[in-house]
């Protein structure tokens, strides 16, 4: 971790999000560990360099995300750190088959909710449903960023490196009120042991959720966010108002909740219809 302290501060500095340092410096940590203390990664001849590559990939079995993450972590390590550039293009994955979502019901969250009996756990998972946010834009998020009388929760550099500013929505409020006098947070809106919570506790409180619920879905603390998507958009709001609100760059992005919204599909008539 001492090797790239500097550049997770440089990171930090440029205002990278707390989730993409984490897992660079994770995978930073990781691929030095593998190479030996007796390699330096700045050091490596390049033949070696990329065949280490090749080799962790494989034995680790990185998805494609992971990999992708590894260049990118790896590249900008050694560009900003080093300034040298490496061709990693013979190491990029092919993009993998898109595969939809699991989606979870309306009655889903509400049993996800209702069974989470600690009131801290429940204003965690209820604030990303209803407010559509990333894990990593949860933790980050402040008591200074709710504006209470305006009725607007401001998230701070968000992925895309912008703010954005959401509805507080009024039985959000109430919860949270309930949920602060309980716990009196200071800074963050959700604090753990170490001041900000931990990704992998805020994880495991939604998998837990999960199985309480007896859910039996390919789903994750994300499906949350998109829940929330797809729910909004099978209630008639507009699209590009989903795209503002989820803080996509690009419509292409949210236009994957049309594949698995229900509102269109279920309008479509089968040919069978026709024979009546």
């Amino acid at each position: 971790m001492s090797r790239f302290k500097d550049f997770q501060q440089l990171l930090e500095i440029k205002r990278y999000s707390f989730n993409t340092i984490n897992t660079y410096i994770g995978l930073l940590t990781v691929f030095d560990t593998f190479i030996g203390e007796e390699h330096e990664i700045h050091r490596l001849d390049n033949p070696f360099f990329l065949q280490s590559i090749r080799d962790i990939v494989s034995r680790k079995n990185y998805a494609y995300t992971t990999q992708k993450q590894l260049l990118s972590a790896l590249s900008l390590y050694m560009q900003e750190m080093h300034g040298k550039r490496v061709d990693f293009d013979t190491l990029r994955p092919r993009r993998p088959q898109r595969v939809l979502p699991d989606i979870l019901s309306l009655q889903e969250i509400k049993e996800i909710l209702d069974l989470t009996e600690n009131i801290k756990h429940r204003a965690m998972l209820t604030t990303i449903y209803a407010l559509g946010l990333r894990s990593g834009e949860l933790i980050n998020l402040k008591m200074a960023h709710i504006d209470k009388h305006r009725n607007i929760i401001t998230i701070k550099a968000a992925k895309g490196k912008r703010d954005r500013q959401l509805p507080f929505p009024e039985s959000l409020k109430l919860l949270l009120r309930e949920y602060y006098i309980k716990y009196k947070p200071n800074t963050y809106l959700f604090e753990g042991q170490k001041n900000q919570y931990a990704p992998a506790s805020l994880r495991a409180v939604f998998i837990n959720a999960v199985k309480r619920a007896n859910i039996k879905k390919d789903v994750t603390l994300h499906s949350l966010r998109h829940a929330y998507a797809t729910h909004l958009l099978e209630s008639g709001t507009d699209l590009r108002l989903i795209q503002e609100l989820l803080g996509h760059n690009n419509i292409k992005t949210t236009m994957v909740y049309t594949h698995v919204s229900k509102r269109s599909m279920l309008q479509v008539k089968s040919p069978l219809d026709f024979l009546q």
